[in-house]
């Protein structure tokens, strides 16, 4: 009884010191004992690390089911040969960094991926290149993550034959940080995705859309660069959606926005720059969304913002050279301007307080004449125009006699 006792007492009193394996590192070189990135994968245990040398690797379907770590030393390319999909990651806690994934599978049917992550968590994805790919980087049904620093790119120009940069569906918090994307069908795209933030990212020159946002709460966007994408940047059927820094430029096109609004609630547009778009920020029912101190440079309607959408605040921001500052198809106001710059204001400021004395109107006759007939838009810089547009200032009949800044600024907005 007493053995027992003492044995008892030395459990409790004598720590136990943990086994931990350490994590192996095994490489993988085209002239080595292991010359498959799949083969160094099924032999690994979790939480190993696989160098990569340098080299050319015809492979695709790789597929990765447990924590492990790939990296590179030196230039290591990845050709799926245009075999469907190129990698395939089904566990938590992978990073991925430092290849380049090129030529995978195109398809009408599915969805070949450079990389496609499913149902993980933990992930890191970075630094990476992908080209000629179908599709870039696909999550689906993740949580957290973070893709970072990779260069994705494509080269076919039609719409319907091309996959998007980055593509996410039914995710959330994701971390998508300063990638680049051209060439593709939709630069960055959302569904379902919640809580993602979207930072430092150059999404320039795709076929649709730069930014694709849909269905997709609680999302945060801030200096990205969207630049000579096909149709702009579409957010649509969101609530809570935060978009703080960004560029929006060269968006140009019979059907090009640099932001289009639909369906839209409870959001924040601020600090952005609109530059030479053919609309800068198109609305369609949508409401409650606060558009403050933004600039609007250069486009052909800075804003364009249909009976549908109520209770939008436009203040403090820059209107500047535009050739049409707002238009609307409604003939009340139903959203607030206040303490706008409006560089086409040529009223007075005797109290010198910083705010013109008479209120604004921004909306031209003249807009409401392109509204009716499309055509008439040549007679734009025309003399009969400009004394149109002054005659309906005065005596406003057709333009919405409510849609007026009551305290435009005198100077623009810093």
């Amino acid at each position: 009884m007493k053995r027992i006792n003492i044995f008892l007492l030395l459990m409790v009193f004598i720590p136990l010191t943990p086994f931990v394996l350490e994590a192996r590192q095994i490489t993988v070189s085209t002239d080595g004992d292991i010359t498959s990135i799949q083969k160094a994968i099924e032999i690994a245990e979790p939480g190993d690390e696989i160098i990569v040398k340098d080299g050319t690797y015809r492979e695709n379907n790789i597929e990765i089911t447990k924590p492990l770590t790939l990296k590179t030393d030196g230039d290591v390319i990845i050709d799926g040969e245009q075999t469907g999909t190129i990698m395939v990651i089904r566990a938590d806690d992978v990073t991925i960094s430092g290849f380049t994934l090129k030529n995978t599978g195109r398809s009408y049917i599915n969805d070949f991926t450079a990389i496609l992550v499913e149902k993980s968590t933990g992930f890191v994805i970075e630094n990476n290149t992908l080209e000629n790919v179908f599709f870039g980087i696909y999550l689906a049904e993740t949580n957290g993550g973070i893709v970072r620093n990779n260069h994705i790119s494509a080269h076919d120009r039609r719409e319907a034959s091309s996959g998007n940069g980055i593509h996410l569906w039914n995710v959330k918090n994701p971390r998508i940080e300063d990638n680049t994307v051209t060439g593709m069908r939709d630069g960055i795209y959302l569904e379902f995705a919640e809580k993602a933030r979207i930072t430092g990212n150059n999404s320039h020159d795709n076929n649709r859309y730069g930014l694709h946002y849909m269905f997709s709460n609680g999302g945060y966007y801030e200096n990205n660069r969207f630049a000579r994408n096909g149709a702009g940047v579409a957010v649509m059927y969101s609530d809570e959606v935060d978009m703080i820094n960004n560029i929006f430029e060269h968006n140009w096109g019979t059907s090009s926005y640099g932001m289009l609004l639909k369906d839209m609630r409870q959001s924040r547009i601020e600090g952005n720059r609109f530059y030479r778009n053919t609309v800068a920020i198109y609305s369609e029912s949508s409401s409650n969304i606060d558009i403050h101190r933004n600039d609007f440079l250069l486009n052909g309607w800075a804003v364009n913002i249909k009976s549908s959408s109520r209770a939008n605040r436009f203040t403090e921001n820059n209107f500047v050279e535009n050739s049409f500052d707002v238009r609307t198809n409604s003939p009340r106001n139903n959203n607030e301007f206040d303490r706008n710059y409006w560089s086409h204001y040529d009223g007075y400021d005797l109290d010198r307080d910083g705010y013109g004395d008479v209120p604004y109107r921004p909306v031209r006759l003249f807009s409401v004449i392109i509204d009716r007939q499309p055509e008439s838009l040549i007679l734009l810089r025309s003399m009969i125009i400009t004394l149109l547009d002054m005659a309906e200032r005065v005596i406003p009949v057709l333009t919405p006699q409510t849609l007026i800044d009551e305290n435009p600024k005198m100077e623009r907005i810093r």
